[in-house]
């Protein structure tokens, strides 16, 4: 998962472990994905979705601009942030946070999708009833998308680092 096309991180002391870093992914539940947009600019935008070994998934409109994003230039990334605790007094931000790079693809199989789409469903609905007519009524309407990850970084603030560090002498 780890490769090393990609940029070491500069702050070594405030990487989080891989393993927390996945905990972050599967835990959260919306981030932000970053394409290849329009004429060269960068195209940003909230999604909701699921992690599920090694792999993130969400849904999306049967055409727009993320499609075309997709369907031009696979490579992504995509940032959770799990915690943003501003701390005015002390001039900085507590953040934990975690960046994936990875290439997408739109799902074109129907048992792909649907197995993709009942993951999403499955972390959304605990259990509701009616997921199965829901997931059934929307499944021709709109596209799943699979990032394969490539590379995690997971990253918080030195002050996150010193309370972890101060908890574990004790």
């Amino acid at each position: 998962m780890q490769s090393d096309m990609f940029r070491e991180m500069r702050r070594k002391r405030q990487l989080l472990p891989i393993e927390e870093s996945v905990g972050i992914l599967e835990r959260m539940t919306n981030g932000t994905l970053a394409l290849h947009g329009d004429d060269g600019y960068p195209y940003a935008v909230p999604v909701s979705y699921v992690y599920a070994e090694g792999k993130i998934y969400f849904h999306t409109a049967v055409k727009g601009h993320k499609v075309d994003a997709i369907q031009r230039n696979a490579k992504v990334s995509f940032c959770v942030v799990e915690k943003d605790d501003v701390k005015p007094a002390e001039f900085t931000t507590y953040f934990r946070s975690v960046i994936v790079f990875g290439n997408a693809r739109i799902l074109m199989d129907e048992g792909e999708k649907q197995l993709a789409l009942r993951l999403l469903a499955d972390k959304y609905s605990h259990g509701e009833v009616g997921l199965e007519a829901e997931i059934a009524k929307g499944f021709n309407h709109l596209l799943m998308v699979e990032i394969t990850v490539e590379h995690i970084t997971g990253k918080e603030s030195i002050e996150l680092v010193r309370e972890r560090n101060d908890c574990s002498w004790h």
